[in-house]
């Protein structure tokens, strides 16, 4: 593509004003960063001889070196342009469309100089220009409207090549001798960005954006929907919080199969890409799961497991069908309590699976069930995994099953943690930010929001779901919330159904709350402490009653 190549709308460059004064003040908007860039007698200089902003970038990238300026600047000036004309214009850029296109507001710019576009979008501008060739797209989101810049990444070529040649996933993947999961989620990582857009996804929020001012409206709807399936209750381990030791009845192998086609014709009727999560017990012992696993994979659907430690040979086999998006198992704090929880020598098990998982380059997550007995544990277990596992977090223990004989955390002493764990996220790399709560603390610091525990707070029966070996459906496996059997009913009929909408709905208590979207606290914790999950709100939050309730 050529330099500066714009996809479909001409945006207009700001005309210059009558007065000397008036331009100084034009050039000094539309070029923010030269301008720091630039000595004042210099700019003064330029500011007399330029006659349009246009004009303003060709100077500069044609007499840098003459007036001894940064030879990137011209570079730099040229996008800063596009960014004003972006920004003075008010036309809408569509959230959503028929296929897959380029935003439309979507220009890519082919550079000699690189890191120039964290300069524009101020992510990191310690970063120094580098001579070294880079390609930058420039583009207005379609959701919040903010411009953004970036460096072309293989994924964003490959999602603007989809849409410019109406590529389908299948061809691609075919073409490319690559997996199908793989493009899709390329291309759904474009949706997400803006850099191009879709059909509208009918994952969404009852709630209107509009409503909520500190929340992102990207938060309102899901391109991803995943299926947490519990394929067998088979398990090498025997927790002391073991949540459900029941055995189910196994389903055929063609029943099996059934839930992925299920999962498929749900997934293109709501224009979301799926997910499935295989789980159990441990999954790896489901007689027929390489077969699972591969069917998931030849739908298209991304890959992960919950599991325990695995063989060498048990990785490689899943990552010759199919990448894993990742391999998640659990510890409980550090070497003695998380034994005493596991079984002996489960800790350094788990650590010398990580160090696998990572040789292979298998995306590892660590997750712990937080309890009063291993709160004080888990910083220090976080360093102990610090350049160990890609992502280390927690949820809190759910009273449910085993698990009701442990302690949990006292209500009291949880804002606490919450916000030694939210200061220690900066310093450590591994540590992911998950419990819906963290946002209260988000939202106090005036922080931006993040998603919460499924990237849209409290996700049950919204963009996930949870099948078990039997069929039996639940909005969360935390804590029972029975929505059907699959066997029974399609997913489509459970998703919608009224048991499901009130599920997605909450508690009654969280209505109205600014940050709703993004928490909804944890409904797995109000039922284990006795509540009206439907009426009462987690009894874990700590948000301040005068926090300004949604409009």
């Amino acid at each position: 593509m050529p330099s500066g190549t714009r996809f479909f709308i001409t945006i207009n460059l700001i005309p210059m004003q009558d007065t000397s004064q008036d331009k100084a003040q034009l050039l000094r908007k539309t070029y923010p960063r030269c301008r720091k860039l630039v000595p004042e007698d210099i700019w003064l200089q330029l500011v007399a001889e330029v006659k349009s902003a246009e004009d303003f970038s060709n100077i500069l990238r044609h007499r840098a070196a003459a007036l001894g300026l940064e030879p990137y600047l011209g570079e730099l000036a040229r996008m800063e342009s596009y960014v004003a004309g972006l920004e003075a214009d008010d036309t809408p850029v569509p959230e959503y469309a028929e296929k897959v296109s380029v935003n439309p507001t979507l220009q890519l710019f082919e550079n000699s100089w690189k890191n120039l576009a964290c300069l524009i979008d101020k992510a990191a501008e310690d970063l120094e220009p580098e001579k070294t060739a880079e390609l930058v797209i420039v583009w207005r989101h379609p959701v919040d409207g903010k411009v953004r810049a970036k460096q072309v990444q293989k994924e964003d070529l490959l999602a603007m090549k989809m849409a410019l040649e109406e590529l389908s996933v299948q061809a691609v993947a075919k073409d490319g001798n690559v997996h199908a999961a793989a493009v899709e989620s390329a291309l759904i990582r474009a949706l997400h960005d803006g850099v191009v857009i879709g059909p509208e996804p009918f994952i969404k929020r009852d709630s209107r954006p509009e409503q909520y001012r500190d929340v992102d409206p990207s938060f309102f709807s899901a391109r991803i929907f995943s299926l947490q399936w519990h394929i067998t209750q088979a398990c090498d381990l025997h927790c002391r919080h073991c949540y459900d030791r029941k055995q189910y009845r196994a389903l055929a192998p063609e029943q099996e199969i059934g839930i992925l086609d299920d999962l498929a014709r749900f997934c293109a009727s709501h224009n979301v890409h799926g997910q499935v999560t295989f789980t159990g017990g441990n999954p790896l012992l489901h007689p027929n799961f390489a077969t699972l696993y591969q069917e998931a994979a030849d739908r298209g659907f991304t890959t992960a497991i919950l599991g325990n430690p695995a063989s060498r040979e048990e990785i490689e086999r899943l990552q010759a069908i199919q990448p894993l998006a990742f391999y998640q198992v659990s510890l409980e704090g550090l070497p003695e309590h998380n034994d005493y929880m596991r079984g002996r020598g489960h800790f350094e098990r788990v650590l010398a699976f990580l160090d696998l998982l990572r040789e292979l380059g298998v995306f590892s997550m660590v997750m712990l069930t937080l309890t009063r007995d291993n709160m004080a544990q888990v910083l220090p277990l976080a360093e102990i995994l610090r350049n160990r596992t890609d992502l280390f977090t927690f949820n809190r223990l759910s009273l449910v099953g085993e698990g009701a004989n442990l302690a949990a955390v006292d209500p009291g002493e949880y804002p606490g943690f919450l916000r030694a764990y939210g200061a220690a996220v900066g310093t450590n790399p591994c540590l992911g930010i998950k419990d819906n709560l963290l946002n209260i603390i988000y939202h106090e610091q005036e922080r931006p929001l993040f998603g919460g525990c499924t990237g849209f707070g409290c996700g049950a029966a919204f963009n996930f779901i949870t099948v078990l070996a039997d069929g039996a459906v639940h909005a969360c496996r935390k804590f029972p919330s029975p929505l059907g059997n699959i066997l029974d009913n399609s997913l489509g009929e459970i998703y919608h159904s009224g048991p499901a909408k009130r599920y997605r709905g909450g508690a009654e208590e969280c209505r109205g709350c600014a940050i709703r979207p993004v928490c909804g606290g944890c409904l797995a914790v109000a039922h284990s402490h006795g509540l009206d999950i439907f009426r009462q709100k987690d009894p874990y939050c700590f948000i301040d009653a005068n926090t300004p309730v949604a409009d």
